[in-house]
């Protein structure tokens, strides 16, 4: 949503197939400590799921045959959704590896 290096503030869309359904979700750098970590908030009520706000912190520390570690919170979720919330925690850290992955292969470009 913004042009420019990647700072803290930088915002972005992002839209990908979840469950067979596309969702898009509002993100935004909450922290960046170039090249070693970065934490991003996604502001639920922006996006498809239209509540609750999503913190991933993604640290990169050298550690044997990887070098990735990722913290996550979900808050404001309430009721069936926050029930939901932690069977599909899962489904979240699959979906996660699969951009950790994603932003590897970017990144060795």
């Amino acid at each position: 949503m913004d042009e420019g290096p990647l700072q803290i503030g930088s915002q972005w869309k992002e839209t990908r197939k979840m469950y067979g359904k596309e969702a898009t979700e509002h993100f935004e750098v909450m922290e960046l400590e170039e090249p070693n970590k970065i934490i991003f908030r996604c502001d639920g009520t922006k996006g498809t799921t239209g509540k609750g706000e999503f913190v991933f912190t993604y640290v990169i520390e050298a550690s044997g045959d990887h070098s990735d570690t990722l913290y996550g919170e979900i808050k404001g979720l309430t009721g069936i959704a926050k029930f939901f919330g932690k069977m599909m925690a899962e489904a979240f850290k699959k979906a996660c590896a699969k951009d950790l992955d994603a932003l590897k292969s970017y990144l060795e470009k």
